[in-house]
């Protein structure tokens, strides 16, 4: 196998057992950053508490919001985290908050990491109002408090001259590892092939946080086959070091109208051997999570595994309030 994973390492990641509601649903409050649609959990620990930065939708761009919880399970939203920015900036429309380097062990603390004595983040910003309207740049951010953020220009375009055919349509969310002085930048991105749409992942390293070279012209983690979970889309990395190898959580989009968790193994951060297991499946009709189960997010503690993800399912009448969407989108999580 390409990556040499363990061949039980997907054993050790298996979360069976999910919540019946959503943890962190949208306010639907006109006017507040999460009115139509919580989004992109990522979920990690800091002096003892347990956090999740969150990507907010109110039908114009996305805005990034905090939760916090004592127990895992149950969420408190403290409020917008990182707000648009000024007419004619990268963020006027959007500022989506995806990832903090962190510990890199899955089965560790799951504490941030400072980098030259501050907090790292990465983000992605749509040029125009409107859901994902437009492709979307990465970049950095900078945070002394985990508060109040500083937001450098996009370090990733989707027409770099070193930039894959498969991502000239757009990037969408990163994760941050660092790994021995160097860092390596994992992000989906799309463009048209097969005749529609496909999000793909691949990877860029640096070592000094200026300077990014893409590893392949080709993506890490492709489609799969026609009639495969993931032969739309193989999105939204998070990679953890999992015992003796590497783990890439991501989703799979389908040709089926759905979208579901799966997990990828290396054992050196550039070749990537799929599981072909569905780690978070759907849910029936009726169930939170009946059209998506997507976007992971996991956290370990106490011998339990958390998989934190997006759970879409379609408006019933009422269930929105004067907010009018047509689904129900929001965080949900299932465990070990």
């Amino acid at each position: 196998m390409a990556g040499n994973p363990r061949p039980d390492a997907t054993v050790h990641v298996r979360t069976p057992y999910k919540a019946s509601a959503l943890v962190v649903a949208p306010s639907y409050v006109r006017g507040e950053f999460d009115s139509h649609a919580v989004d992109c959990p990522f979920v990690f620990s800091r002096a003892g508490r347990y956090a999740m930065t969150y990507v907010g939708w109110d039908s114009i761009g996305y805005r990034t919001g905090l939760a916090t919880s004592d127990d895992l399970l149950h969420w408190h939203k403290e409020g917008l985290l990182i707000d648009r920015g000024p007419r004619g900036s990268t963020t006027e429309f959007n500022v989506a908050l995806t990832w903090i380097v962190r510990d890199n062990d899955l089965f560790g603390s799951g504490e941030l990491k400072r980098v030259g004595g501050h907090y790292l983040g990465t983000y992605h910003a749509y040029p125009h109002a409107g859901y994902e309207a437009g492709p979307a740049a990465i970049g950095l951010c900078w945070s002394d408090d985990l508060r109040h953020w500083r937001l450098e220009e996009p370090c990733l375009h989707c027409d770099d001259v070193d930039a894959g055919a498969w991502e000239h349509g757009g990037l969408y969310k990163s994760c941050l590892v660092e790994e021995g002085g160097r860092f390596t930048m994992f992000y989906n991105a799309k463009n048209v092939a097969r005749g529609t749409w496909l999000e793909q992942t691949g990877a860029v390293v640096s070592d000094d946080l200026k300077h990014w070279r893409r590893v392949s012209s080709e993506p890490l983690l492709p489609v799969g086959q026609p009639g495969a979970f993931d032969d739309l889309f193989a999105s939204d990395p998070c990679v953890v070091r999992c015992g003796e190898t590497w783990a890439m959580f991501y989703y799979g989009n389908s040709t089926d109208g759905h979208a579901r968790d799966s997990v990828a193994f290396s054992s050196d951060l550039l070749h990537w051997e799929k599981s072909g297991e569905v780690l978070v499946d759907v849910g029936a009709a009726g169930a939170i999570d009946s059209r998506y189960a997507h976007k992971p997010s996991l956290y370990h503690h106490n011998g339990r595994l958390y998989h934190y993800y997006c759970a879409v399912a379609p408006a019933l009448d009422g269930t929105t309030g004067e907010i009018e969407y047509g689904e129900v989108r929001g965080i949900s999580v299932a465990t070990s």
